[in-house]
């Protein structure tokens, strides 16, 4: 199979498509993305995700399989969740018991149903907090994670858009105003005339030196310059910047493409694995229920021949105990004289 027509499994329902329709962080399908939202479970609490497109049920797989051995649940006597199935704990409350001891109180809900892992890294911010308790912190923390990131991307744009209009307004300032020649002409008489020579008397300031029209070069550096102002080398260097950034920013895509598609085909291969391996082991299974069948049966005959044949035994042994006895008997009696 080319490149161009290769197929890659998606990770819920395993159907092939394009490397391109599915999903980058999840690699799932466009029909598994839209279909199947994730919920919580009604009486666990946890969440999962609705695999039937007809039923809309929020009872995961396990509590659902528990409902019809054990009928439905009842609260739970530590953490007053809708899940035990039998007697009156929940599977994971008794679980936590049995692992780390009797429940303590939760510092947010003051329910006594957490538990103490004697572990400082297993606390919620410094706090021992219930399972609850926990998700809902988590949350929370991931609101505030996205919402200071969409904060952040805000203030990074206005200020690049402050940074524009500063550089703008810089650049503008630091164009020449125009000289009006007629008034310095003017200014340049009255002071020759006053004080007989054109340097200007001691409190006077010598006229300003027009530049000469024609081919005047201009230096680097001379203010009259617009190219070589501070403002075009910044923006220089802000686009080589960004060049070098969009470079690195294409080349990080492509590995993550790429490991992308190692992903997908790693997963695709592991399932193909275990379909095989499935099938390999309903195959012996069913040869040895086969094998066990015949081996069943071929006892049973066995120990009907045995029975026949006892049966026969003791059928032969007795009628050669009554013939040996009436021998016996017709030899051993006196005779009657």
């Amino acid at each position: 199979m080319n490149n161009s027509t290769a197929l890659f499994a998606c990770s819920k329902c395993f159907k092939r498509y394009p490397f391109e329709e599915l999903s980058s962080g999840q690699q799932l399908c466009k029909e598994c993305r839209g279909t199947y939202p994730v919920v919580k479970c009604t009486y666990c609490r946890s969440e999962f995700q609705q695999m039937n497109k007809v039923s809309t049920s929020t009872i995961c797989n396990k509590c659902e399989h528990n409902v019809k051995l054990y009928g439905k649940p009842s609260a739970c006597e530590y953490c007053n969740i809708i899940a035990a199935f039998i007697g009156n704990k929940c599977q994971r409350c008794t679980n936590s018991e049995k692992k780390y001891g009797p429940p303590v109180t939760c510092e947010q809900c003051k329910q006594k149903c957490a538990f103490d892992r004697k572990d400082d890294d297993k606390k919620v911010d410094g706090k021992l907090l219930c399972w609850l308790c926990t998700l809902s912190f988590k949350r929370a923390l991931a609101k505030t994670k996205q919402s200071d990131a969409d904060r952040r991307a805000h203030m990074k744009l206005v200020a690049q858009k402050n940074k524009t209009k500063e550089v703008k307004m810089r650049s503008h300032n630091k164009r020449p105003q125009r000289v009006d020649v007629t008034k310095l002409g003017a200014t340049g008489n009255d002071a020759n005339t006053q004080d007989g020579h054109s340097g200007g008397g001691p409190g006077g300031q010598p006229p300003l030196k027009l530049p000469r029209s024609g081919n005047h070069r201009t230096h680097p550096g001379d203010p009259l310059d617009a190219n070589s102002s501070d403002h075009v080398v910044a923006m220089t260097q802000l686009k080589e910047q960004m060049a070098s950034l969009q470079k690195q920013l294409s080349q990080k895509d492509a590995i993550i493409l790429s490991k992308d598609k190692m992903i997908t085909e790693l997963k695709a291969k592991h399932f193909t694995a275990e379909q095989e391996l499935r099938t390999k082991m309903n195959n012996e299974q069913k040869d040895f229920e086969k094998k066990v069948e015949m081996m069943s049966s071929k006892i049973k005959q066995l120990q009907k021949e045995v029975a026949t044949l006892s049966k026969s035994n003791k059928k032969h042994l007795g009628g050669s105990t009554a013939s040996g006895a009436g021998s016996g008997s017709g030899t051993d009696s006196p005779s009657i004289t």
